[in-house]
Parts: structure tokens; sequence; C-alpha cells
């Protein structure tokens, strides 16, 4: 999205994004987790945006809500994201989908009653304005808990009548555009589900709670992220088949979320320069070691060589002499002085 389009986006919307579409193929494939679960989502999903209109009449109406809970960097973002796409190609025959994502931090205010102003109009007029251009619409908001507070562990230092109020306004928006918009789904995440409202968690349809991946998942996103490597370097494709490896490394990472156990793959690029400068020359060795480190630095080692001993084949015509910042055109390789040295400014000159 650029920059122009951002700042026509209303008050407090992250994104908005017109599904299905090709790039956004990579976010349910990414989340590792049993298929009966991804498939419970998407039902979820189905139900409220191809029948929330008929099943609108129903004494217990859905209310389109699904909140997403577990630890950070388990996927629930990405999931949502990932949802939002398989759910449009499901109903891509029906019409598109609209993807709207909230920044929930732009509600609060040291104002009283503004907090309470900017939700209702997001609920009332913003998401409305923009479910009336598709058939289908899903509101995505991260860390739901800033935005609906709850109310009973609201402390008077926060200025707890304007989060009373701005939760309370949460609540009304999502109860009407349940019964005037049932085509309309949002979709939560929390870190701490503890903060939500009580209410707001009420009124969620399904509440689905993310756990650390077992070590069985760890070596499926193990797998799964050094195929993506793969891809750029065919030469690492061997390392996604070496089911005893990748067994051993996911034991070293037990307890990590599914982003750290990611990043690992990128630790290991980073264990010795030759990888990093070729990474098709990542092995099994670089890996454990980085899940060993737990993705960190080992304080241990000899002196570090200098840094013409390390590179010492940059040949002087590749230098630029004294480079500290402007150019005054004098080409590639020429003179760039910006600098003052103290001796001028204590001469005066």
């Amino acid at each position: 999205m650029t920059d122009r389009a951002r700042s026509a986006l209303p008050p407090g919307v992250l994104s908005m994004h017109v599904l299905p579409a090709e790039h956004h193929d990579h976010d349910w494939d990414a989340i590792i987790v049993p298929r009966e679960v991804k498939e419970r989502l998407l039902a979820q999903a189905l139900l409220v945006l191809q029948h929330g209109r008929q099943l609108s009449m129903l004494a217990g109406l859905p209310h389109g809500l699904i909140v997403l809970a577990g630890p950070p960097g388990t996927g629930k973002t990405t999931m949502a994201r990932g949802l939002a796409q398989v759910a449009a190609l499901a109903l891509a025959r029906q019409g598109a989908t609209a993807l709207l994502e909230i920044n929930p931090h732009a509600f609060p205010s040291d104002m009283l009653g503004e907090s309470q102003r900017n939700v209702t109009r997001l609920l009332t007029e913003t998401v409305p304005e923009i479910a009336a251009r598709r058939p289908f619409t899903v509101v995505l908001i991260d860390e739901v808990e800033s935005f609906a507070v709850r109310r009973s562990a609201a402390s008077f230092e926060a200025n707890p009548v304007d989060v009373h109020r701005a939760t309370d306004a949460v609540l009304l928006g999502i109860d009407e555009i349940a019964k005037t918009l049932p085509s309309v789904l949002f979709v939560t995440t929390t870190n701490f589900i503890e903060g939500v409202d009580e209410a707001f968690l009420s009124r969620a349809d399904l509440v689905m709670r993310f756990a650390l991946p077992d070590q069985e998942t760890i070596a499926r996103i193990l797998e799964h992220a050094l195929g993506e490597l793969a891809v750029q370097w065919p030469a690492l494709l061997p390392l996604t088949k070496n089911e005893a490896r990748l067994s051993e490394l996911a034991a070293l990472c037990e307890g990590w979320d599914g982003r750290r156990i990611r990043k690992l793959v990128l630790a290991g690029l980073a264990q010795r320069l030759d990888v990093a400068r070729d990474p098709a020359k990542l092995t099994w060795t670089d890996l454990l070691s980085a899940a060993r480190k737990k993705g960190g630095v080992e304080w241990a080692g000899g002196q570090a060589l200098t840094s013409r001993e390390m590179f010492p084949d940059v040949a002087k015509d590749l230098m630029h002499d004294h480079d500290h910042g402007h150019d005054h055109g004098h080409g590639p390789h020429g003179h760039t002085h910006t600098h003052q040295h103290d001796t001028d400014s204590r001469s005066g000159s």
C-alpha cells in the first residue's frame, strides 16, 4: 500500500485489502496446526459470512466474532489473515471479500469521552461504509485487550469512566453490526485474554486458544521454514528430508514459540561468515549450534581478525576516501569532507 493510499484510510484503519489475492496465500499455509483446527476455524467463518443473514433471525444470533488467544509468536495474526484469504477463496464465486485491519491503539484518548466517540465512529460509520462495497467483510483487530478493556479491572488512574464508555461502545457496535450487517466477521487476537472484557468474550462465537507447539509441530515448522529457504537455494532441499535431524533439532527448541522457531533458521545462516555470504552452505551443524545457543551469541573464542585481515582482497579503487555523508560532486570515489574538527570550533574559524 502506498503512502498516499495509507494516508487516505479512515482513522484507526491500518490497511484494507480486496480478497482473494495471490500474495495472501502464504499466511494460511505458514501456520502449522492440525487440519481439524483450521477446518473448524474456516467453518465458523463461512457460517457467518455465507449464512449470517438467515442466522440473524435466530434468538441466539451469531455475533460474527472470533477470538484467537495465546502467547505471543504463536501465529494468531498470521492465521487471522490467512483465514480471511481462504474464506474469500471459498466465496469467490459469490463476490469479493474486504479485509479491514484495525489499529486498536488508535482509539484510547486522554480526552474524556473521545475514546467512546472514536470507537462509535469506527463501528457505526467506517465499517458499514466499507462493508457496503463488497459482499463480504472481515475485520481484523489485533491486541483486542486494548480495544475491549476488561472493565472490572480498569484502573482508576487510567480514566476508568472513559474506559467503561469505550468498551460499552465496542459492545453496542458489535451487537448492531450483528443485526444489520450479518455478513461482517470480526477476527480478533489477544496475548492476554484476562485483559479482555468478559461481556466481549461472551459474545464470541468461537474462542480458539493457541498453545506453544509440541516437538512434532516444531519439526514441521522447521521443515516448512527450510523448505522456503530451499526455494531460493535449492542445494538446501535435502535438509528438509532428514526426519532424524529435524527431530533432533526440534528437541532443542522445546518451549519456543513459532516465530522464534522460524528465526532459528536465520540464526543458523548467521553462525559462520561464509554461510552468511552463501546460504547454500548451511549445514545441520550450523542449525544445531544456533539452537544450543538459543538463537543468540556465545561469548567465547579467540581474538577477532582485523577488518583488513578479514577482507584483504578489496581493491584500492573500491575504497572511498574519507566519506562522511554528503557528496560534493567529486564522483563515486571522490573526497567528501563534511565534518568540522574541534580545533576549528575552538579557534572560531
